[in-house]
C-alpha cells in the first residue's frame, strides 16, 4: 500500500518537494483557490500551521483552477496573493489538477484512499485531507469544514 509519503509535488518556485521530507508529521492537504468564497480558509489553515508546526503538523496547499475558474494566476500571483493577503508562511505547491486525466499522482491517491459525501472526485477548492504520522488519509472534509473545525483530529494524531 502507497502512503502519502511515496509522492513528489513541486513548489510554487518549481522545486521538486517529495513527501517524504514530512514523514512522521501529520499533513493536511488541501486544494486552495485565490478567488473562492472559502479563501478566506487561508488565515484558519494559517493558524493551524502556526499553532501545531511544532508539535508536528505541515500544511501543504495545493493551488487549484478546476472549480469555477476560482485560481486564474501564475505561481508568482499565487505567492503574492498569499503572502500578502492571508500572511501565509506554510508550504504551497505548483497548481495542479485534483480531478480528471491530469490529475496529479497524490490526489488521484488520496480520492481513492477516502472517498466524500458524493463519491471520490473532489467537488470544490478547500477540500482538506488529513493524514497520520505514518502517510496513510486519517480523514477527508468537505470544503464547508472550516480550519478550526480540524483541531480536534489534528490533536488526535499529534
Amino acid at each position: 500500500m502507497s502512503t502519502a509519503c511515496d509522492f513528489t509535488a513541486q513548489t510554487l518556485e518549481g522545486q521538486p518537494a517529495p513527501l517524504a521530507e514530512h514523514r512522521g508529521e501529520v499533513m493536511l492537504i488541501v486544494n486552495t483557490a485565490s478567488k473562492c468564497g472559502f479563501t478566506p480558509q487561508y488565515a484558519g489553515l494559517e493558524a493551524l500551521w502556526r499553532k501545531y508546526k511544532d508539535r508536528g503538523l505541515v500544511v501543504l496547499g495545493f493551488p487549484c483552477n478546476q472549480f469555477g475558474a476560482q485560481e486564474p494566476g501564475n505561481a508568482d500571483e499565487i505567492a503574492n496573493f498569499c503572502s500578502l493577503t492571508y500572511d501565509v508562511s506554510f508550504p504551497m505547491m505548483g497548481k495542479i489538477d485534483v480531478n480528471g486525466p491530469a490529475a496529479h499522482p497524490l490526489y488521484v491517491w488520496l480520492k481513492g484512499e477516502k472517498t466524500g459525501f458524493l463519491g471520490s472526485g473532489i467537488k470544490w477548492n478547500f477540500t482538506k485531507f488529513l493524514i497520520d504520522r505514518e502517510g496513510k488519509v486519517a480523514g477527508r472534509f468537505a470544503p464547508t469544514a472550516t480550519p478550526a473545525s480540524l483541531e480536534s483530529a489534528i490533536e488526535a494524531l499529534l
